[in-house]
């Protein structure tokens, strides 16, 4: 085995192991020897291979969103789109993004906790990752809201969108205990949910009538499911 197989080999050990303690311990308690521990790897290594704890915090943190963010591809559109199907796609992209199933659950803990206790980290995670998501976001609203509308209810619409996408991701556990499984399967994929998500926001902005197109095709859905 090269030395770099087993650099990278040991690297890897340490984030993952560094990503399960942090999430389940929090920075401050996660210390560099149970880290180590757990990574079967040396004191020495966090500072060969990250230069401190901090470092590797910050390492793990933009591991993590990428391996969640792996295999998505954003939406592409030409000058002739509408702003109600740039939308629609924006919101479904993120919503299949947001409910992908993940293989390693340390990724949503650490960035549930992130997001809940932010360190250093989380200011470069979101100019890095969150605020180019969120621009793109405001630049579609942006086609539709009136042009002297203040730029914080901008802001507080985009939320509002992307709130719910953020409830269905961490609260699916909770609406399933509400709701029962055959519901959550039947109306809560993340393709109804990102049409539902949509017709609200383009309710509140006066673009169509509320659950109108969506609406007639789930009815038309269901029509054709019970008709097969």
């Amino acid at each position: 085995m090269s030395r770099t197989i087993q650099d990278d080999d040991t690297r890897n050990r340490i984030l993952h192991a560094a990503g399960d303690a942090f999430a389940e311990l929090g920075f401050t308690n996660a210390t560099v020897r149970e880290i180590c521990r757990r990574a079967g790897a040396n004191l020495a290594s966090v500072n060969y291979y990250f230069g401190d704890k901090e470092r590797l915090y910050a390492a793990v943190i933009r591991y993590a969103h990428e391996c969640q963010a792996e295999g998505d591809v954003p939406p592409q559109w030409d000058d002739q789109t509408s702003p109600e199907v740039k939308l629609r796609e924006f919101v479904r992209a993120t919503m299949l993004h947001m409910l992908a199933v993940k293989e390693v659950a340390w990724h949503d803990r650490i960035m549930l906790r992130e997001m809940l206790q932010p360190t250093g980290a989380c200011r470069e995670f979101v100019e890095d990752f969150v605020r180019p998501h969120f621009e793109q976001l405001l630049s579609i609203l942006d086609e539709m809201v009136p042009p002297d509308t203040p730029m914080h209810r901008r802001h507080q619409l985009g939320f509002s969108i992307i709130g719910q996408c953020v409830f269905y991701r961490f609260h699916e556990s909770v609406a399933r205990m509400l709701l029962g499984d055959e519901e959550m399967r039947e109306h809560f994929s993340p393709e109804v949910l990102a049409d539902h998500i949509t017709s609200v926001a383009l309710a509140f902005l006066g673009r169509e009538p509320l659950f109108g197109e969506s609406a007639k095709q789930d009815s038309n859905h269901r029509s054709l499911s019970t008709e097969h």
